[in-house]
């Protein structure tokens, strides 16, 4: 289907309204959605849930309904106007293009396709025009990292015009969906029962892996193990600077899709970006330690004026009075949180902020709903 024909096609849902598919609606973004689905205006007909062949059947809520998940095949993606995809990497390879083949715009949260020339990647505070042009009627969003910080960066940067960007994130366990969670309260399980048999962890090198190893030896041997680790080493009580696989130069695939994301996003490829992604022992929301500078002067009130302003952002910045944001804080919440707003002691070109957001709803769920709504607008206002 040509992109005019597809752009010119009704909706297909209820009362006229466009018919979507939610893929991956039984993973950890793919639940979030569903609850946001529940939440925010109803532009929907049909919304149909789909998943892998092994939850074909299970039942979900959406929009105070119980709906029976079909199966991800031709025939359930068929007839769908949009389809929003929260699939691993490989399982969005295949079927994205066939959700696309078929006549659906699709929104796409996995890496498969963000980099690609003729895919727009879009964050819809910054440029959700971009989302019109989409040759190949897909519309990609970025990675929970990039989400988590890319607002707020995007708004100083058409103030001022960012030069550099180096940046530490502190990554939640739940980006690695309920495995990571599960490991997570499984490690604090493990070194918790270790503590309470009289072992004082930390005081020698290995005593927090050993606990671990020892717990998951103990669910083994119980028949109850886990999914298994999916960091290699323990993120109880520890942290863990490594996320991804090891690219380049020693740069993680995380860390250089941070790099590549916001380059894309905002239009600058020539920007320079740094990121050292970090995983800690948090359940859900991801927090980011930026360095930003400008081409020009910068100022603190201003910084806090235009963060303030920005769609998307919250600005939570009196640290005197304790507040500033943190993971606890703003879990379940949409926008992303900014604070210790500083002016580098050294350099009147740079910012010095701290930023927070949760990874499952502003890092990958709400990104996708909103880029949907748009092209629900724009279906309208073609019809």
């Amino acid at each position: 289907m040509t992109p005019a024909a597809r752009a010119a096609r009704p909706g297909g849902g209820r009362a006229g309204k466009p018919v979507l598919a939610v893929v991956g609606a039984t993973g950890a973004v793919g639940t979030v959605l569903l609850t946001l689905l529940s939440e925010r205006a109803d532009v929907w007909g049909e919304i149909r849930l789909i998943a892998s062949p092994r939850f074909s059947g299970r039942v979900r809520g959406v929009r105070g309904e119980d709906t029976a998940v079909r199966a991800l095949s031709e025939e359930s993606l068929t007839g769908a106007d949009v389809a929003v995809f929260a699939v691993p990497d490989e399982v969005a390879a295949r079927w994205v293009p066939v959700a696309a083949r078929l006549g659906a715009v699709v929104v796409d949260g996995s890496r498969a396709f963000r980099m690609a020339d003729d895919v727009p990647l879009v964050v819809p505070e910054l440029n959700g025009d971009a989302a019109s042009e989409r040759p190949r009627g897909i519309i990609a969003s970025p990675g929970c990292t990039t989400l988590a910080m890319i607002v707020a960066m995007g708004a100083l940067d058409a103030e001022w015009g960012l030069a550099e960007l180096v940046l530490s994130s502190y990554e939640a366990v739940s980006a690695a969906g309920r495995t990571g969670v599960e490991e997570l309260r499984g490690q604090l399980a493990a070194v918790t029962s270790a503590e309470a048999a009289g072992a004082e962890l930390g005081r020698h090198p290995g005593d927090i892996r050993r606990a671990v190893a020892e717990g998951r030896g103990r669910a083994v041997a119980a028949g109850a193990a886990g999914p298994g680790d999916p960091y290699g080493t323990p993120v109880a009580l520890n942290v863990v600077p490594f996320t991804g696989e090891m690219g380049e130069g020693g740069w993680t695939s995380q860390e250089l899709t941070v790099r590549d994301e916001t380059r894309k996003v905002l239009g600058r490829p020539g920007l320079r970006v740094a990121a050292t992604c970090v995983r800690v022992p948090v359940l859900t929301a991801h927090s980011t330690s930026v360095h930003a500078r400008f081409g020009t002067e910068v100022s603190v009130g201003r910084a806090r004026e235009v963060l303030a302003n920005a769609p998307g952002v919250v600005l939570c910045d009196d640290p005197a009075q304790g507040d500033f944001p943190t993971p606890a804080d703003v879990a379940g919440t949409d926008p992303t949180w900014a604070g210790r707003v500083r002016q580098s002691p050294d350099d009147p070109h740079s910012l010095e902020l701290f930023l927070c957001a949760d990874n499952l709803r502003k890092g990958a769920a709400l990104n996708m709903a909103q880029i949907a709504e748009r092209v629900v607008r724009e279906l309208r206002a073609a019809s």
